[in-house]
């Protein structure tokens, strides 16, 4: 009876380690699935990051810094195809014909001038004759002109624009109002925006912006990205690179004498920044961006730092308050000093301007 009664206890102490194994072995597979899952989690988690990195520049700045898909309807130059019926076809493709080479027309060897500009193309600013997005194109001048432009202090309409251009960007002579070749240009300008409503910007139309840096922007560190990512098209000195018969650059000079001068919209440190930002170099734009937001500003700090051809000034931003943020050279309606106006940083200008107006 004694051996019986021992015999089970022995089973039902076999029972309960079985049922412990059991229960241990369950509890150790459990541990290990958990353990696959995370470790496939992080791989995948892995995955997706080397895929964003991909993205994203490193400090050389030389990969697409904006990956994010943009949906935005951006607009688009008319199709010449459609000038074949047009009675203005001729003008039209003549005055495209001068925006992108201007220099053969009133460059050193000008076949109206000889010249009579500094040899850079209108396209040169105004890139894809002033079709490309965000590259400073023409889409809204003939629904936005005439306005009050601050510069002059004056209402101006697209002949007194362009004039403007040739004086500063191309710092050559303005063109005659009735010339063939002014009417041409208009005429172009005109077409390029004949489906934009009246009074309106499209999207893509100017510079697209870009953030202001904490810290004034540096021609130093500006000079490095030069070196890096400009100078092989624009030449170690900024000069720019002439064609061989002598007509036109073919890389534009960015300070020297055949330069745009002090009074040209580019020599504005923002727009300078957001031009090269989103168009330079060669192949970048608004989807693929090859500069990182401080290089931007720290080359257009530097290539503005450079010698360039003078232009008087005085009848400039006649009401002084109006001056725009960046403009390089006082008076100015705020206590900030030249030195900041030009280089920045600009956010406590802005910020002094805002509480000013609101005031």
């Amino acid at each position: 009876m004694a051996e019986e009664n021992e015999d089970q206890g022995l089973v039902k102490a076999f029972g309960k380690l079985l049922n412990l194994v059991v229960f241990l072995l369950l509890v150790i597979l459990g541990l290990f699935t958990a353990l696959i899952y995370t470790n496939s989690s992080k791989q995948k988690k892995s995955v997706v990051t080397a895929i964003e990195r991909s993205f994203v520049v490193e400090n050389s700045g030389s990969q697409n810094l904006n990956p994010v898909i943009d949906t935005t309807h951006y607009w688009n130059a008319p199709d010449e195809a459609n000038l074949a019926t047009d009675p203005k076809k001729e003008r039209v493709l003549y005055g495209k014909e001068l925006i992108a080479h201007t220099s053969i027309y009133f460059g050193p060897k000008g076949t109206i001038s000889k010249e009579s500009t500094n040899g850079m193309n209108c396209q040169n600013c105004h890139l894809n004759a002033g079709t490309k997005v965000f590259g400073n194109n023409y889409s809204a001048v003939a629904t936005t002109y005439p306005k009050y432009r601050a510069r002059s202090g004056t209402k101006e309409d697209i002949p007194k624009r362009v004039n403007d251009c040739f004086e500063r960007s191309l710092n050559g002579k303005t063109l005659k109002i009735d010339s063939k070749e002014m009417q041409s240009i208009i005429a172009y300008l005109k077409w390029l925006g004949k489906d934009v409503p009246a009074g309106k910007k499209p999207a893509g139309s100017g510079f697209q912006q870009i953030a202001y840096l904490e810290r004034a922007a540096d021609p130093e560190k500006g000079k490095l990205v030069y070196v890096q990512k400009c100078q092989s098209c624009h030449q170690q000195s900024g000069e720019g690179l002439m064609n061989s018969d002598g007509t036109a650059f073919t890389y534009p000079p960015l300070w020297g004498d055949h330069s745009y001068n002090n009074g040209a919209g580019l020599y504005r440190l923002s727009n300078f920044a957001r031009f090269v930002k989103y168009n330079m170099p060669m192949g970048a734009s608004h989807t693929n961006v090859q500069l990182s937001d401080e290089e931007a500003w720290d080359v257009a700090a530097f290539v503005n730092s450079q010698p360039r051809p003078k232009k008087d000034l005085k009848k400039d931003w006649p009401k002084i308050e109006e001056k725009p943020f960046d403009h390089p050279y006082g008076p100015y309606a705020d206590s900030f000093s030249e030195s900041q106006h030009k280089n920045g940083p600009y956010q406590p200008i802005l910020d002094a301007s805002a509480k000013t107006k609101k005031k």
